[in-house]
C-alpha cells in the first residue's frame, strides 16, 4: 500500500506539471487554438523549428551510421577501446558542453549550425553504440556462419544477415538519438552562435525574461508530446523484442 502510494506520488510529481502546461496552452481568456496558430505565424519560432529538425535529423543519421559501425566492429572484436564510448553518457552534460565550447574556441571553429551538429552527434554516437551493441550481443553467430558457408562474403553477410538482425536496435537507437537532439538545451546553448536558435533556446530565452506566454506553453507542449511519442515507440520496440 505504501509502495503504491509512493509510486502514484512520483508519477504525479512528474506528470502533473506537464498536464497543467498543456492545459494552459489551450487557454487565453477561454479555450482556444490561437496559441498553436500563433506558432505558425511566428517566423522566429518557425525558423527555430526547422533548425531543431535539421540538427536532430542529421545528428541522428550520422550517429546511427558511425555508432552502428563501431558496434559491429566491437561485436567482431576488431576494436578494444569500447570503454571510450561510455564517458559521454556518464560525464555531466554541462561538463561536456563546456569542453566542446573550449574545443571550438581553440580551433577557431565558428559557432553555429555545424558546431551544434558536432556537439549533438558526439553525444548521440555513444547511445547508439550502447543500444546496438546490446542488440548485437544477443545475435547468434550461426546465421552469419551459414551465410559464409553458402558463399557470401563479409559485406554481403553484413547487408543481408547481420544488418536486418540489428535493425530493431538501430531503429530504437535512432529514436533515442533524435529525441535527445530534438530537445537538447545545455549542449546547444554552449555551442551555438549568433543567429542560430533551436526551439529549446526559444523557450529558455522567454522563461529567462520571466515571460511565459500561452504561445510558449503551446510550443513546449508540442515538443513534449513529440518527445513522449518517440519514447513510447522506443519502449514498444524494445518490449516487443524481448
Amino acid at each position: 500500500m505504501i509502495l503504491r502510494a509512493f509510486t502514484i506520488a512520483v508519477f504525479a510529481f512528474l506528470y502533473i506539471p506537464i498536464v497543467i502546461m498543456i492545459a494552459l496552452s489551450f487557454y487565453d481568456d477561454g479555450f482556444t487554438l490561437r496559441n498553436y496558430q500563433a506558432l505558425l505565424e511566428d517566423r522566429e519560432i518557425v525558423s527555430a523549428f526547422f533548425n531543431s529538425i535539421g540538427v536532430a535529423l542529421l545528428s541522428t543519421i550520422i550517429s546511427v551510421i558511425l555508432g552502428t559501425l563501431a558496434a559491429y566492429a566491437f561485436m567482431r572484436d576488431q576494436i578494444s577501446f569500447s570503454a571510450l564510448f561510455y564517458p559521454p553518457i556518464i560525464i555531466p552534460e554541462i561538463t561536456e558542453a563546456v569542453s566542446l565550447l573550449l574545443f571550438f574556441i581553440v580551433l577557431g571553429f565558428p559557432l553555429g549550425f555545424y558546431s551544434v551538429l558536432i556537439g549533438h552527434t558526439a553525444f548521440n554516437i555513444a547511445f547508439v553504440f550502447v543500444i546496438v551493441s546490446a542488440r548485437g550481443a544477443n545475435l547468434r553467430r550461426e546465421f552469419e556462419e551459414a551465410s559464409y558457408i553458402l558463399g557470401a562474403n563479409e559485406f554481403q553477410t553484413f547487408r543481408k544477415v547481420t544488418l536486418p538482425l540489428l535493425m530493431p536496435g538501430i531503429i530504437a537507437a535512432s529514436l533515442i538519438a533524435f529525441t535527445l537532439s530534438w530537445d537538447n538545451f545545455i549542449k546547444t546553448v554552449f555551442t551555438t552562435g549568433p543567429g542560430f536558435e533551436t526551439l529549446p533556446l526559444i523557450i529558455w530565452s522567454q522563461a529567462a525574461r520571466g515571460v511565459v506566454s500561452p504561445t510558449i506553453n503551446a510550443l513546449a507542449s508540442l515538443m513534449i508530446v513529440i518527445s513522449l511519442l518517440l519514447s513510447y515507440i522506443y519502449v514498444r520496440i524494445t518490449v516487443s523484442e524481448r
